[in-house]
């Protein structure tokens, strides 16, 4: 007979034990519960959970293994490592400059026009080393994971060439290997059009279809195939022919639709069984329905619409209210939304979409599963998942968006490791 697990790590004396046991994806009313516990307990051995309840029950039924870390969680809240959907972390400069101009009147527009933007960061992605870009982003990722965040989805996309492209698709890989967060990796090609193809963009589209995609698929650089759907950047017919090739070579898909103004990208995301379409600003009543139809996430970015002074915000519940699966993520990039995180987004979730704590931490943990097509797998404190656990230095869950800016991490529990803390 196999041996019996034993704990390798156990923490009691938690006040609220959010287990997010339950439903996945949690719809409708169902995002309020939390499987919340009382006077709670988790027991770890190895990587994985083994044994989640209340305290006297899992100390009682959990054999302890020989140096078996005890961590006192002082009456806090516990949850699971929170999930970050949607982050462009792979660049080198940042564009404060940008932030100034939108401050002093310029629209998001304006300044892509004007040669910054995404193609700001093109240019100087191109130029700036693998070893300068994967030391940056480690620094990044070592933010988020302070802020308890221990899985994301990493988009490329400041390439918008094969070479360049494929660098930042390695160095997310890489990351992979060698620091503790989870890198679901997107390929993001179809970002922008790049200044060498202003004048021939069916060129550059011939050349996502034909090469980069292919190359990416081959090569297993990602999971996921994203696209910037909106009519200044790639319209519905150019994104329904790049998306159709994405899955053709068997990658998922994911959209960034309908940010800048209506333009049926959530239409098309449901369309073609997108795990996911983003921002969603500007989503028609059309949408809603289809990516309810369909379960196509929405992966809602409160922040970006922050850093942007923008007065509109996708309309969060009337989606939950439709049935469509939310979830709430930073947007971490340069230019839009530099903020690593997902506590402040909680914050901007509540005052802005009206989600209650609940419902944000609901998604950014089982709904932000599904976003990245891990429904069940991550995102809940449950027997023989994986470990990924945070302890914040609060007494009840509803903390978390009431004190905004600070952190209020005490511990990050990564795979059973002690990360943080």
């Amino acid at each position: 007979m196999p041996l019996k697990k034993k704990a390798t790590l156990l923490i009691t004396n938690i006040g609220q034990l959010i287990t997010m046991n339950g439903p996945v994806p949690r719809l409708g009313d169902s995002m309020n519960d939390l499987g919340l516990i009382n006077g709670g307990a988790v027991a770890v051995a190895g990587e994985e959970i083994l044994a989640v309840g209340e305290s006297e029950a899992v100390e009682g039924k959990v054999d302890l293994a020989e140096g078996c870390i005890a961590i006192d969680a002082g009456g806090g809240v516990v949850t699971p490592g929170f999930i970050d959907s949607h982050t462009h972390p792979v660049f080198s400069r940042t564009r404060e400059n940008e932030f100034e101009m939108r401050i002093m009147g310029k629209s998001y527009m304006d300044i892509a026009n004007a040669g910054g933007g995404i193609r700001a960061s093109v240019r100087d992605l191109r130029e700036t080393s693998k070893a300068e870009l994967t030391k940056k982003t480690t620094t990044r990722l070592h933010t988020m994971l302070s802020y308890g965040t221990t899985t994301i989805e990493a988009k490329s996309g400041y390439g918008l060439s094969t070479e360049s492209e494929i660098k930042s698709l390695e160095i997310i890989n890489n990351l992979n290997e060698t620091q503790p967060i989870d890198l679901i990796p997107t390929f993001l090609g179809a970002h922008e059009v790049p200044d060498e193809f202003r004048e021939k963009r069916k060129d550059y589209i011939d050349l996502l279809i034909n090469e980069m995609i292919p190359k990416v698929a081959e090569e297993k650089l990602a999971e996921f195939c994203d696209i910037f759907c909106e009519k200044d950047v790639f319209n519905i017919e150019e994104s329904r022919k790049i998306m159709k090739a994405a899955q053709k070579h068997g990658l998922k898909l994911k959209f960034h639709a309908d940010e800048l103004g209506a333009s049926d990208g959530s239409e098309l995301a449901a369309e073609l069984g997108a795990v996911s379409a983003d921002h969603l600003v500007h989503i028609s009543d059309n949408g809603i329905k289809a990516m309810a139809e369909a379960g196509t996430v929405a992966v809602l970015l409160p922040g970006t619409c922050f850093s942007l002074g923008l007065k509109d915000y996708a309309p969060a519940r009337k989606m939950i209210e439709s049935g469509i699966v939310v979830a709430l993520s930073t947007d971490c990039n340069p230019g839009s939304s530099y903020s690593e995180s997902l506590p402040m987004i909680i914050s901007l979730a509540g005052l802005n979409y009206k989600l209650t704590a609940a419902e944000s931490i609901s998604a950014v943990t089982v709904n932000a599963a599904c976003a990245i097509d891990r429904g069940g797998k991550i995102g809940m404190l449950t027997t023989g998942l994986i470990a990924d656990i945070v302890l914040w230095k609060i007494n009840d869950y509803r903390e978390l968006p009431y004190h905004y800016g600070v952190n209020s991490v005490h511990k990050v529990i990564k795979g059973g490791k002690i990360v943080i803390g």
